[in-house]
């Protein structure tokens, strides 16, 4: 009987949900080599092309990932927890060499680096929203890339108003950190924030600064900080959804 485009599809699926099941089971553990596309076939039946097909699913889902040679490994990054009830708040973790962020990832047993690059900016109309300021006004920016064991875990970038931010701290290049955070030791302090999560695929830009395999979908984090008369600060985190775990605790 001769196969329709829809027998191949669905046998193509019925081959991903078979591999996805062992991944998730652990009999596929992460960074462990598929079976070539020519075992597949001969175990299931098919040609290897309707095997690549099925692979290919699993791809898109972030769960495999290509190498040269053709071999097809499972994915094997380690996720981070990131507890954002802890993140920034109470007794804060910052020191003269890290900021809480990095501390947080040191006492994980991972080994975290950051790389910030600093500038003056005029707000767009987003940022203007969220720090309470004019459209086109001037505001501090700074970018981090965050890495953790050598790879992008994160990109976080944070706006600050002018007159909280010029001719400060905040304008230095690199990972500057100080005991309590720079924002309390120039004077700013943020006395509660409040946070904005949303799910999304990412952009191309995104997807070349955290090296994301295709079908990865990211978390927008962002954060705003509020000070005596208004926001002091806002920070948008791009987490890979592959690469974090968002913890929340809170009492009810």
């Amino acid at each position: 009987m001769t196969t329709t485009r829809r027998d191949r599809r669905v046998t193509a699926r019925s081959i991903a949900d078979d591999l996805r099941a062992q991944i998730r089971s652990g009999k596929l553990p992460p960074g462990s080599v598929l079976p070539t596309s020519r075992e597949l076939a001969e175990l299931h039946g098919v040609t290897p092309k309707t095997v690549s097909a099925g692979i290919d699913l699993l791809k898109t889902e972030g769960l495999v990932i290509g190498e040269q040679g053709g071999r097809r490994r499972v994915r094997a990054d380690r996720p981070i927890t990131w507890n954002l009830t802890k993140f920034e708040r109470g007794q804060r973790r910052d020191s003269t060499v890290m900021d809480d962020w990095s501390t947080a990832i040191k006492d994980a047993g991972r080994v975290p680096v950051q790389h910030v690059t600093v500038s003056r900016e005029t707000a767009t109309d987003e940022v203007a929203e969220w720090l309470q300021v004019a459209p086109g006004d001037q505001v501090v920016q700074r970018v981090r890339m965050r890495s953790v064991d050598d790879r992008p875990f994160q990109m976080s970038t944070s706006w600050f108003p002018g007159p909280v931010a010029f001719d400060s701290p905040l304008e230095e290049e690199g990972d500057v950190s100080m005991p309590g955070g720079i924002l309390k030791a120039i004077g700013h302090p943020q006395h509660h924030v409040r946070d904005e999560i949303t799910v999304r695929m990412p952009t191309p830009d995104e997807t070349d600064a955290l090296q994301l395999p295709p079908g990865t979908p990211i978390a927008q984090h962002v954060r705003i900080g509020y000070g005596d008369v208004g926001p002091v600060r806002v920070m948008k985190t791009i987490a890979p959804g592959d690469r974090h775990m968002l913890v929340y605790e809170m009492e009810v």
